[in-house]
């Protein structure tokens, strides 16, 4: 079940733009032993794309219609918002085609997505953590509106590329890929570039197919990705009627899963992946026998390690060996 559709167009067969997509539909099993038989749990695995996050898709995707309006050309630098996954696809796309790259970037980002954008040479402007991405918005925004001749602001949050890249990939491959048996969907909500799309592809295939839409359960989590949607400004593609279900995760359940699927499924991810296969555990046994919900894989766990040491860090210590 790896069958999938072709990444959007590029130059170049060859190119690391053309890695971008066509990732594994992974089943979790040991995870989900414990669940009712009859409802199969799927996880797409865009922790393995090339820039290591399911944002390869949406970046391509719009960097390629800048492009291809006449907006970004030689001598153009890209801007935008983001708490570091979009911005690295960025960088590792723009290195191969030629251009710079400029992100605003919460200041409290961990330090391995920090030091990857700068491995990309990505220039990093750090906003206030407290405003979350909507205030390292607002500063793209005024970057844009000042230096208009240097930059061309890609503003994935209303952006219809963004959504339009999992429209014409992502979900297209979760229908082949599951042989159209795919019965729910289910993916958290930060650009809701995602979830939109593939929400949308899918509804095209198969209108009874249900779709539930994640959020952190409060405004001050730690799901990096994710937003609380009640308490931030919503991106512009998001349309809410999209959602049949609307369920919320707290931070200590998406950590606690993203530990469980390194360790029993051997999926090294982030939080927000945790976030969405503890929402999947949590609703398969409510679903009729001979289900089938597809969740996302958001990012590789690497990009967290600083991370998780501090969770480490308030743990109790390991028990000695001559205690034992």
């Amino acid at each position: 079940m790896n069958t999938g559709t072709s990444a959007p167009e590029t130059n170049s067969h060859d190119s690391i733009a053309a890695r971008i997509g066509n990732t594994p539909l992974i089943r979790l099993d040991r995870i989900s032993a414990e669940l009712p038989t009859g409802v199969e749990i799927f996880a797409k695995a865009e922790h393995l794309n090339p820039g290591g996050s399911v944002k390869d898709r949406p970046a391509l995707a719009m960097i390629l219609d800048a492009e291809r309006r006449g907006l970004l050309r030689p001598g153009k630098t890209i801007l935008d918002a983001s708490s570091g996954n979009t911005g690295i696809a960025y960088g590792m796309i723009a290195a191969a085609r030629g251009y710079d790259v400029t992100l605003c970037l919460p200041r409290n980002a961990s330090i391995e997505r920090k030091q990857i954008l700068t491995g990309y040479g990505v220039e990093v402007i750090e906003t206030n953590p407290m405003e979350g991405t909507d205030g390292a918005q607002a500063l793209a925004s005024n970057l844009a509106r000042e230096f208009p001749d240097r930059y061309v602001y890609l503003d994935q949050y209303n952006n219809d590329a963004n959504w339009r890249a999992h429209y014409e990939t992502t979900g297209k491959e979760i229908w082949r890929q599951t042989q159209g048996r795919v019965t729910h969907f289910l993916a958290g909500l930060g650009t809701t570039g995602t979830f939109t799309g593939i929400t949308r592809r899918l509804r095209e295939h198969n209108h009874r197919v249900t779709t539930i839409a994640l959020q952190p359960d409060c405004p001050l989590h730690g799901i990096e990705g994710l937003k609380h949607l009640p308490t931030v400004r919503v991106p512009g593609i998001y349309d809410p009627s999209l959602a049949d279900e609307q369920i919320t995760v707290e931070t200590e359940d998406a950590l606690r899963t993203k530990h469980r699927l390194a360790k029993e499924e051997g999926l090294f991810v982030g939080p927000s992946s945790g976030a969405n296969v503890f929402a999947a555990l949590r609703l398969a046994p409510s679903l009729p026998s001979g289900s089938v919900l597809v969740t996302i894989l958001c990012d590789d766990g690497a990009r967290y390690i600083s991370e998780d040491r501090d969770e480490q860090a308030h743990e109790p210590p390991p028990v000695a060996a001559d205690r034992l």
